[in-house]
């Protein structure tokens, strides 16, 4: 019989909602960074002589993607969208996060001998929470996509858009496109989870509670690194949940292996890497402002569990203490007649 090993702090939902909490407040802080790295990775390079009227901004950094954005749609063009992508943040989190800490459990269980998991079983536990997180968030994805690449003229609210994808030639299924590209990158967020799992145990052998400071920089430097080894897929992604470009007269990408062939045979092979500098700015804040109010949201429930079970306990005991002594008084002595 396999040795189980010690049982976690909290259940699976107190780790989802501790993650996607973190992750709802680190995305709501940085949203104009995601706007801005969104746009520059759907947007195709112009060549030389190449007319511009008529045609949709083109941001050639971060600054000047800000800049035109703000002077063509006020301040509130840098979070257009923000709503769905905040809902999908919030839903896909929860799921990678219960998911994860349940196949991290499952294994711990299924382990004769405790001990902590390999890098390689870090990432496969990942890959699996993150798949399954896609299945079931992946709609919200896609609408939100649209949202950031609409323009001022063209916005609608998040269940428009959502009415214009099922009305494409894609129909209901139009709700996943990208859905391969998607579960191909879950290798980012089990690189990213595994890696802050190995660099924790590098940099904090033992310390099983990190300061804010300590979490933030393991999360900075966890997501830095999944973002550069991801970044192709990232770019080929978002290309397939956004309209198609101009060049391709309304014909949307077949997979993400095409968008990528279209990238490079348009941009250049140096473009599958186009936006990389404010996805990795955000990826850093948001990583790190994660795992940093995830870590505080995870004890303050642990607190709050210790609490209610000693709680629950006291009242058991003052409730037993209570049974004994009525017990104790309706306690009669039968008296003896003797005739």
């Amino acid at each position: 019989m396999a040795v189980q090993s010690k049982a976690a702090p909290l259940p699976s939902w107190g780790f989802a909602v501790a993650g996607s909490t973190g992750a709802v407040l680190a995305n709501a802080l940085v949203y104009p960074l995601d706007i801005v790295k969104t746009r520059l990775q759907v947007q195709v390079k112009r060549k030389p002589g190449e007319s511009t009227e008529g045609a949709e901004p083109h941001y050639h950094s971060t600054w000047d993607a800000i800049t035109k954005i703000v002077a063509d749609e006020g301040v509130q063009g840098l979070y257009a969208g923000m709503n769905g992508a905040l809902l999908g943040v919030a839903s896909t989190n929860f799921a990678y996060f219960y998911w994860y800490s349940t196949v991290r459990d499952l294994y711990f269980k299924s382990q004769k001998v405790p001990a902590p998991p390999s890098t390689a079983v870090e990432l496969v536990l990942g890959a699996v929470a993150g798949a399954v997180a896609q299945l079931c968030t992946i709609p919200v994805a896609v609408v939100t996509t649209r949202q950031q690449t609409q323009s001022k003229a063209d916005r609608k609210g998040l269940i428009d858009t959502a009415r214009e994808v099922i009305h494409s030639e894609d129909g209901v299924f139009g709700l996943w496109r990208g859905l391969k590209a998607s579960l191909v990158l879950v290798v980012n967020p089990a690189i990213t989870y595994g890696a802050y799992e190995r660099l924790k145990n590098v940099f904090f052998p033992g310390k099983t509670r990190l300061t804010p400071g300590e979490a933030f920089l393991l999360g900075a430097m966890s997501k830095a690194l999944a973002t550069i080894v991801t970044q192709p897929l990232i770019v080929a992604k978002v290309g397939l949940q956004s309209k198609p470009p101009p060049q391709r007269l309304g014909k949307p990408f077949k997979g993400f292996i095409e968008v990528m062939q279209f990238i490079v045979k348009h941009e250049g092979l140096s473009s599958l890497f186009k936006g990389i500098g404010p996805q990795i700015v955000k990826g850093l804040l948001v990583q790190g402002i994660l795992m940093m109010t995830k870590e505080r949201m995870e004890l303050l429930f642990i607190l709050l569990f210790r609490y209610v079970r000693k709680l629950r306990s006291d009242q058991l005991a003052a409730a037993a203490k209570l049974a004994a002594a009525t017990a104790a008084k309706a306690k009669v002595a039968v008296p003896v007649t003797v005739k």
